[in-house]
């Protein structure tokens, strides 16, 4: 069984990554820059953050936490957002979610401009992506395809089902796959015996936000298995994802682990959004 380490992936995107950054540094004289803005104390984001701006800093870019207090209004957000839409420093705006209770990822989602969208997941962004036109592609589902090239495995012809249908994994994963020649199928919550239509796929993203929620008798042979999740209920309290991969070994041909599998990915490709998004709004 092939172990799909994004961790080693995501080191050669970095490594690449640090050349165009310098590259752009040279003609427009000045590095990439990503806005981050947290509201609240969730200690969960705020590590996700500082993770994201150490990330920025090793490929040469710059970052800027923006750090709201958990009483901060609507209006008040909006104007923050409004403000980085126009600074012209800036290059790419993340809000980090989830947001206290009282604000709205809504407005947040209609706020961001999509030639700033570093995630690619606001409303604009996700529609120019869907009619083919992409800012840049939402950052998980991307990574995904990144792992799959770096490993030579093509999704051409393939039968591929992808569980679980969010805005930010589900949806724009099954278009990727399908711009890629894969016939797809979107299975979610109300599918009829998930498992009988898992187990007719070659490939497998399982994005369902369920702790081992897939095991060995729910994937054909040989398949290949993308586990997008990333829980803290796993033996002993280690993390774990939506796929109990212990049952694997000798089954399916290729898996990717939890953690050091998609994760690593994401962040590779937030910053390699911001660097694009950075070309593009230097002409270059």
């Amino acid at each position: 069984m092939l172990i799909l380490n994004g961790k080693d992936v995501a080191k050669e995107v970095r490594s690449t990554l640090a050349l165009r950054v310098a590259e752009f540094a040279k003609k427009v004289g000045r590095t990439p820059h990503l806005s981050v803005v947290i509201v609240g104390d969730d200690a969960a984001s705020h590590i996700y953050v500082r993770n994201k701006k150490k990330a920025c800093e090793s490929v040469g870019m710059t970052s800027q936490i923006i750090a709201m207090p958990t009483k901060t209004t609507q209006q008040e957000l909006n104007k923050q957002i409004a403000a980085l839409n126009t600074d012209s420093s800036v290059d790419g705006i993340l809000v980090q979610f989830p947001l206290p209770a009282h604000l709205s990822a809504d407005e947040v989602l209609k706020l961001v401009a999509p030639d700033k969208d570093a995630d690619g997941l606001t409303y604009a962004s996700l529609g120019y992506f869907f009619a083919g036109k992409p800012f840049v592609k939402p950052c998980t589902p991307e990574g995904v395809m990144t792992i799959l090239k770096h490993y030579g495995i093509s999704v051409e012809g393939r039968r591929a089902v992808v569980v679980g249908r969010s805005n930010i994994v589900g949806k724009p994963m099954a278009h990727l796959l399908t711009e890629a020649n894969a016939t797809v199928t979107l299975c979610h919550s109300k599918t009829n015996d998930l498992s009988s239509v898992v187990r007719e796929a070659d490939l497998v993203v399982v994005a369902a936000g369920k702790a081992r929620f897939l095991g060995r008798n729910d994937f054909k042979k040989d398949a290949i298995v993308i586990d997008v999740g990333m829980h803290h209920d796993g033996p002993n309290g280690k993390l774990c994802g939506d796929v109990r991969t212990e049952e694997l070994e000798g089954w399916v041909q290729a898996v990717t682990p939890v953690p050091g599998g998609v994760g690593p990915m994401t962040i590779a490709t937030l910053l390699q959004n911001t660097c694009l998004l950075a070309e593009k709004r230097a002409g270059l």
